[in-house]
């Protein structure tokens, strides 16, 4: 592709105001915000990272305040941090490592539980992160799944927790049964899959939270977060405000979270170990949360 070619198809920081009706200014202070330029990243590259994330999580006809709202809530400055990682920059880099080599050691040995053990885990991901293989010219690096919307070092806990996860599974299916058994191995009770354990933790205090929900709590949640109802479209059903909405929804949902922090300490975490267990993405987990949510969803159940 030529650079002229390039050029003309690149988005601007005038593209997304002109799509989401918001001003240019906005954009210009989440720049700003972002610290971008000290690692070389340009408006028009920050633009497009930007509408990559309200592309994925929001509708095409998302009005004018969703998209602000997305996007004024990003972690913006983890967000350019990581995205100039994943290009290959030098000083961003160099700025994550002192930021990050130590909490990452850190959370490897909270998993492995052992110190060589931990350190190869942290160590393996360096060169997923880093970005030492391409495709088509293009620097593959697990940063670029990074969008800012909650922590970069609660996303690299996750990340790390799904790689030790991974280890373990690769390790169950190569160690076979038949192998264990030539060697005289006696076998005992199977052993828990860590990612079973935390699963079913986090589960147990997600039902329990929305169990505890009244059914009109349930509906907004429902309609929000997993049929992509406006705020506007919330309050026709209800008949309300759409600012009522809005604050009950703001309400259930810091609510909502205190109840499932409070169940996981019920359930053995440590204040600091259930945070981090929330900060990692409901995706990363096996929660059905849409069937709990279901089950008095319809606006006819509604009072």
């Amino acid at each position: 592709m030529s650079g002229s070619r390039e050029t003309a198809t690149r988005p601007t920081m005038a593209d997304l105001p002109a799509q989401a009706g918001i001003p240019p200014s906005v954009f210009a202070k989440l720049y700003r915000q972002a610290g971008a330029e000290r690692f070389s990243l340009t408006q028009q590259d920050f633009a497009g990272i930007l509408q990559e994330i309200a592309g994925k999580y929001l509708r095409a006809d998302a009005s004018p305040s969703e998209v602000l709202e997305l996007l004024t809530n990003l972690r913006v400055e983890e967000l350019a941090l990581a995205r100039c990682c994943a290009q290959g920059n030098e000083a961003a880099w160099e700025t994550f490592l002192n930021r990050y080599r130590e909490k990452l050691y850190g959370a490897a040995h909270s998993i492995a539980r052992e110190d060589s053990a931990a350190r190869d885990l942290a160590d393996s991901l360096y060169a997923d992160l880093y970005g030492t293989r391409t495709t088509d010219g293009r620097r593959i690096s697990k940063l670029n799944s990074y969008t800012g919307r909650g922590s970069l070092e609660g996303w690299l806990r996750a990340v790390l927790a799904q790689e030790y996860v991974n280890r373990y599974r690769q390790q169950q299916r190569l160690v076979s049964l038949e192998e264990r058994s030539e060697a005289g191995v006696q076998f005992q009770a199977a052993e828990s899959d860590p990612a079973q354990a935390l699963d079913a933790r986090l589960e147990e205090a997600t039902d329990q939270a929305l169990a505890s929900l009244a059914a009109e709590d349930k509906f907004i949640l429902a309609s929000y977060y997993l049929d992509g109802r406006t705020l506007a479209d919330i309050a026709r059903l209800l008949g309300v405000h759409e600012s009522t909405v809005s604050r009950k929804l703001e309400k259930i949902t810091a609510s909502t979270r205190k109840s499932i922090l409070a169940g996981l300490t019920e359930r053995g975490m440590s204040r600091k170990e259930a945070e981090q267990a929330m900060e990692v993405e409901v995706s990363e987990f096996s929660l059905d949360v849409r069937r709990r949510l279901m089950q008095e969803k319809g606006p006819e159940t509604v009072p």
